[in-house]
């Protein structure tokens, strides 16, 4: 039997993490085995065929010269932790992908920046999170995402505050949202890359977004 392909998932490393389950279940449905990694979940040293840095705490504004605000909370611990990680994939060039913080994460390494705050700059759409997919993403066509996905408009979920502001180097926005905020990104140099704003791992049941997950377990 083929060993199965062994995916890599940073994350929060509380004891109940609704997003490290789902993830390790669409995982599972993809054929892939998937091992947790946190500030207190260490690598078992395994060879990773892929990398998923999911999302949670905001990002340090250290890290891209941002302002923080007092509702702002940071796990400076996770900051350093996914920061190397990340560095670990790009230099391997293994198949990686952000989920929420987990993009604004990879973002922010090679170069860009973010809004530590949008609810007040959104215009058309609202703030308020939810796990449902209530909200619209608009997927350019000519992007390796609409290619993988196959919609050029998606229904998403949405729990985030903060967004991608400036494009890192290597990288290209491919999915906006009403308001014109960065909901998905790609490598414009031919890169296992992407990086969503939204959580697919509460949408696998939905075929546009496990599709997320079979392309990284087949990338491997």
């Amino acid at each position: 039997m083929d060993k199965k392909p062994r995916i890599g998932v940073t994350g929060n490393h509380r004891s109940w993490s609704p997003s490290w389950w789902c993830t390790k279940l669409a995982l599972a449905l993809a054929g892939a085995q998937a091992e947790r990694i946190s500030v207190k979940h260490h690598w078992s040293g395994q060879p990773l065929d892929g990398l998923i840095v999911g999302g949670g705490d905001d990002i340090d504004p250290e890290h891209y010269g941002g302002q923080a605000s007092e509702k702002d909370e940071f796990d400076p611990e996770r900051d350093t932790l996914e920061i190397r990680w990340i560095k670990w994939a790009l230099e391997r060039n293994t198949p990686l992908l952000g989920i929420c913080r987990g993009s604004q994460l990879i973002n922010v390494v090679l170069g860009g920046n973010l809004y530590s705050d949008i609810s007040v700059l959104r215009k058309r759409t609202y703030n308020r999170p939810g796990l449902l997919p209530t909200k619209q993403v608009f997927v350019d066509t000519d992007s390796h995402l609409f290619a993988l996905c196959g919609k050029s408009k998606l229904r998403v979920n949405s729990l985030h505050h903060q967004a991608i502001k400036d494009v890192g180097n290597g990288l290209r926005v491919v999915g906006r949202d009403l308001d014109q905020f960065t909901q998905a990104i790609e490598s414009n140099q031919e890169k296992p890359i992407y990086g969503v704003q939204w959580h697919p791992e509460y949408l696998f049941y939905l075929p546009s977004q496990f599709k997320l997950f079979r392309w990284l377990v087949r990338s491997g």
